[in-house]
């Protein structure tokens, strides 16, 4: 029983990621490697092209290995890119900072000081094949672009907004069986 309880236990895989010219790179461990969500808001549409689909690293395990010099930062305000925001000040920037290489404008992953232990790579830019999800979920879809089709079929969720109790990309894994359990 004890050698069937060591094979459960859910084990990271190490990704790596790199910008387009090759000058940035990285590394994080994740169990939760899935591409599964995919964001439709005005902020990733503008800075990483069609949709933004992230997954969830271990900031702790984070690691530029190469051209952080080249990585700048950018914050949208948090009126354009948190559905339904109440904030009273339209000037107000938004915690999740987006990471990209100044040289090829690559997005690379986000941060948000609102969850300090997880860092959110774009999954174009991970190196590392990822595995294919079980199901889409599309969010934000009041914002998607009028020439984007959204695919249909049993495997496809869509949310106009940002759903309230969804849930996270975590608990998605662990409820798929899929927490820990990525072999490269």
């Amino acid at each position: 029983m004890d050698s069937k309880k060591k094979q459960q236990e859910p084990k990271p895989v190490k990704l790596e990621g790199s910008c387009h010219c090759g000058k940035v790179k990285y590394e994080v461990d994740s169990y939760t490697p899935v591409p599964f969500m995919i964001c439709h808001c005005q902020a990733d549409t503008k800075t990483a092209g069609v949709y933004n689909c992230n997954i969830m690293g271990e900031y702790s395990t984070f690691k530029v290995k190469q051209g952080n010099e080249f990585v700048k930062i950018y914050q949208a305000k948090s009126s354009e890119t948190e559905a339904g925001s109440k904030e009273k000040d339209p000037n107000k920037l938004s915690e999740h900072k987006r990471h990209f290489c100044s040289e090829c404008g690559s997005y690379l992953w986000a941060h948000s000081s609102e969850y300090e232990q997880w860092v959110y790579p774009f999954a174009s830019s991970i190196d590392t094949p990822l595995p294919v999800p079980p199901e889409q979920i599309h969010i934000m879809t009041d914002f998607k672009l009028n020439h984007i089709e959204i695919p249909k079929g049993k495997h496809i969720t869509t949310f106009q907004r940002y759903p309230t109790g969804i849930e996270g990309i975590e608990k998605w894994h662990k409820e798929h069986s899929l927490y820990g359990t990525y072999k490269v």
